[in-house]
């Protein structure tokens, strides 16, 4: 079975705007991610882990290295086919749910179907059955500004999920949230993870969260252990 992603000997540096000098983040970082899998990614603030989740999510390029994704060289890319791999095959969560204020949760969910030629009809069904699914069936026509911070976290997940992607890429998903609510998310994650059959990513500082995914990645100044 051909590996979801593969990332040979990936480096990333960024230009100090104060010195103009080259600070590197990431060091000869090689890792593969399978079809199914959920893996979390740990280390200190600052160690590179939500730049290797950039480069993996096509946000970022590397300065050096390869990145497969599905067998495809991502340098090889054009900007429309980077937005199309985006919208079709990965789906992302940020510590901050980044809804839009302005529009309902169905209508929050369906944004990212808005860029892809699919039936209004069937992406609807199917926002309404994960919403169903994590229970916020009678949150439909609410507004982010009346639902609590797990609820918005978990309409977040479900806009994630409706382009039914390959990879689902969690940045602390989990880090506004308390300790309850935290568990919560995370349990919902890896449901979900389970059913779908989709690969998951998860940044977190959180022990515990990161001994429940089936593998766990540490990066420590820049290089992975």
């Amino acid at each position: 079975m051909m590996s979801l992603v593969t990332l040979s000997n990936v480096s990333k540096s960024y230009r100090d705007p104060g010195s103009q000098i080259r600070v590197p983040v990431l060091h000869d970082v090689s890792l593969t991610l399978e079809p199914g899998e959920s893996v979390a990614v740990v280390g200190p603030s600052g160690c590179g882990k939500s730049t290797l989740l950039n480069i993996i999510g096509t946000l970022d390029a590397p300065d050096s290295g390869e990145y497969l994704l599905e067998g495809e060289n991502v340098a090889g890319c054009t900007a429309a086919r980077l937005a199309e791999l985006r919208s079709r095959k990965i789906g992302f969560i940020f510590q901050l749910h980044h809804l839009m204020p302005q529009c309902t949760v169905l209508e929050n969910v369906l944004l990212p179907t808005l860029a892809l030629k699919v039936s209004a009809l069937e992406v609807r069904e199917c926002a309404e059955a994960l919403l169903e699914q994590v229970g916020l069936k009678d949150r439909l026509s609410w507004r982010p500004g009346q639902l609590s911070g797990g609820e918005r976290q978990r309409v977040a997940v479900v806009r994630a999920l409706i382009n039914q992607p390959r990879l689902i890429l969690a940045d602390e998903p989990t880090g506004a949230l308390d300790e309850r609510n935290a568990e919560a998310l995370t349990s919902l994650l890896l449901e979900l993870q389970k059913t779908t059959g989709v690969s998951l990513v998860l940044v977190t500082h959180h022990p515990a969260q990161a001994a429940r995914m089936s593998r766990v990645l540490r990066i420590h100044e820049g290089r992975l252990q």
